[in-house]
Parts: structure tokens; sequence; C-alpha cells
């Protein structure tokens, strides 16, 4: 009912530019629960952003390959999780030059944008890294509550047209949140996009070195 309510994906996945949306994303997988993470997403025809580390692809390259596959986004969360302001310009383009070849060797799509960890970044991490910062305008909180509820309640209080929603796909309530996020999120009209076609659909082409928490109309 909620997929009928909206209506979009179904007619071929084109996104309207004047109609809300947001982007879900999940951060610091791949993990054991990212493929049932993805069934959910494909029940309901919605796409997300996976912002990965390096370190962890390897052991999911079919889970990885299915996100593309099923029209997500696999962007770019470090090798293994560095804070980037104390690290030197030679450890965060290691960091980054890695764990782009990993997700190329799994999907064979480079990542467009990244999430510095911890969401800490300053002037010489944006210059030392030639993609677009995603932030977040949603904080679910989910890796701190661990309540499936909580999650939907944040989603629920603080979403907004053209919000990026943070949460976590190593978490096992998390996985229990998604469903009830999705579903929420669609019999409220949204189209639930990826970060790159959400930044597309309102501004033409996302920027380098720019910082993106949300993008609205």
């Amino acid at each position: 009912e909620a997929y009928e309510n909206v209506g979009w994906y179904r007619a071929g996945g084109k996104i309207d530019a004047s109609r809300p949306m947001v982007a879900i994303t999940f951060d610091d997988g791949p993990g054991k629960y990212t493929d049932a993470v993805l069934s959910i997403l494909e029940k309901y025809n919605a796409r997300a952003t996976f912002f990965v580390q390096g370190k962890s692809v390897s052991g999911y390259k079919s889970v990885m390959k299915r996100a593309v596959t099923l029209g997500n986004e696999i962007g770019n969360h470090t090798w293994s999780h560095v804070k980037l302001t104390s690290s030197s310009s030679e450890v965060i383009a290691e960091q980054i030059n890695a764990t782009n070849s990993a997700v190329y060797n799994a999907t064979g799509v480079y990542p467009k944008l990244y999430r510095p960890p911890y969401g800490a970044y300053n002037n010489a991490v944006l210059s030392c890294i030639n993609m677009p910062a995603i932030m977040w305008s949603v904080d679910t909180l989910d890796w701190k509550t661990r309540s499936p509820a909580k999650t939907l309640e944040s989603v629920k209080r603080s979403t907004y047209d053209g919000s990026i929603i943070l949460m976590h796909d190593i978490h096992k309530p998390t996985l229990d949140a998604v469903e009830s996020v999705v579903k929420h999120l669609l019999m409220n009209k949204f189209q639930l996009v990826t970060v790159s076609e959400l930044i597309q659909a309102r501004q033409g082409y996302a920027v380098s070195g720019r910082v993106y928490n949300s993008v609205k109309p």
C-alpha cells in the first residue's frame, strides 16, 4: 500500500524532481546484515547509499555487487574508519584510494562520494579528496540507542524534503528498523533515492570539495 501511494519506481525508475525525496545512508559496512537490508530495499523498490569501509569489501563482494545491481550507491568511508582530521595527506590518500579500488574490484564502479568517519573534516581534508563530502541532516543515533522504535521516531521527527538520513547497517536493531523506516517515508510521499540522485535532481551535479548535509528544493 505504501508503495502504491507513492507510485514512482514502478514506472521505470524515473525521479520526479518536483516531488519530495530523501536519501537513506548506511555507514560502516558491509557486514552480515547488509544483504538483508538490500532485500528490504528491493521489496519496496527503494534505493540507498552505503558508505563502506574498504577493509570489509572483499568479504562481501557479492553483496556489494547486488547493491549496485539493485540501483543503490556505494560511497567511500575510508579503508579502516580513521579520523581524517588527525591524518596526514599521505594517509588520507591511502585510505581513500584503497577503498575506491576495493569497491571497483567488487562492483565495477568507483565511488563518487565519501563520508568522513566521525563526521570529522576540515579544509585540509576537503582539499585532499577529490570528491564531495556527504554528511547528514537526520542522525538516528541507531548505533547508540540500538532501538528500532527510537530509530523510527528520529526519522519521523526530523525528516524533511531533501534530508540525508544516517543509519548503520552493521547493527541488528538497525536492520530491524529499516522496513518501518522505509514504509513510513513512502507513506509520507517521499521518493527514496541515492545521495547522487538527490543532488542531481536538485542541483544538476555534485561539487568536489563541497560538504552536503542535505539538498533542499
